[in-house]
């Protein structure tokens, strides 16, 4: 386990991470936090990192800290969620259909085609597929699934395969489409979703998105001096603003794990963990 400096392991889903870590590494370090920053290609890879004490602290989407809380508790270790942004809490996905469709209720997606983001998605699949199956249309066996599966191991942090998945609501090819509540602004903006196009069929109950996720083992002086640097960042601060905006927040918040639930009922229905977890021997 690192102990002289603290280790972050981040995912680069996209070119801006590096300018995210590389200002906020400055910043830390002018802060008095000895702090340096590892990037992974994927989340499986990350969480693998962090079991074997390669990295003291992950910043991990929703399904990374699933991954990494199951696997550490098979092993007889502890995770914790220390911090999490404040445009992680209570977030929503919806089930799209077009305007002019005769779908009215979930219950009307049985047999039709439902266009989804990547697999590892859990805003763009795994929850709102979970809100279809508990509504009484069991993904694939009722309804076929359509699944748009760019940069596969970044668990729909890009956003691609997702908006693809409206791209095909919109020209027909399917019956409905799932997406971040919050993106339909964003996709009517570019022309993705032409204003007046789509309805919302059904939304998901609100759900937590990433958080900064550690291990038992992980230093505690560092881990309590990292933790109180993010928390004591000012949106006013003119050197962490561009940081905290090309980040996505305005503030840090504490770090909960109640709005998991949902995306734990998913994984759980679906097996979708069961193959990854055999494998590195956390089942």
């Amino acid at each position: 386990m690192a102990a002289a400096i603290w280790r972050l392991g981040a995912v680069a889903y996209d070119p801006k991470v590096v300018t995210i870590w590389e200002g906020f590494k400055a910043w830390f370090i002018a802060h008095g936090l000895p702090f340096d920053y590892v990037l992974y290609s994927n989340y499986e890879t990350q969480v693998e990192a962090q079991l074997a004490g390669e990295i003291d602290v992950a910043w991990n989407s929703p399904l990374a800290w699933i991954e990494t809380e199951r696997a550490a508790r098979a092993k007889g270790r502890q995770a914790s969620a220390i911090a999490m942004r404040d445009t992680d809490r209570d977030l929503a996905s919806v089930i799209l259909v077009r305007k002019d469709s005769e779908v009215r209720d979930i219950s009307g997606l049985r047999g039709k085609t439902i266009a989804v983001g990547a697999a590892d998605s859990p805003q763009a699949t795994l929850i709102p597929l979970l809100l279809v199956a508990e509504g009484g249309v069991e993904p694939k066996r009722d309804a076929e699934v359509r699944y748009h599966d760019v940069l596969v191991g970044k668990h729909g942090d890009h956003i691609g395969g997702e908006r693809d998945a409206a791209r095909e609501l919109v020209s027909r090819s399917v019956e409905a489409a799932c997406v971040l509540d919050a993106n339909i602004l964003a996709f009517s903006r570019e022309g993705t979703l032409p204003a007046g196009s789509t309805r919302v069929l059904a939304r998901t109950p609100l759900f937590d998105h990433c958080n900064f996720t550690v291990l038992d083992e992980a230093p505690g002086e560092l881990r309590e001096r990292f933790r109180s640097l993010l928390l004591g960042m000012s949106y006013e601060d003119p050197e962490l603003r561009p940081l905290l905006d090309l980040e996505g927040l305005k503030a840090w918040k504490e770090g909960r794990t109640s709005g998991y639930a949902a995306l734990e009922r998913a994984v759980d229905r679906f097996g979708y963990l069961e193959p990854w977890l055999a494998k590195i021997g956390g089942a």
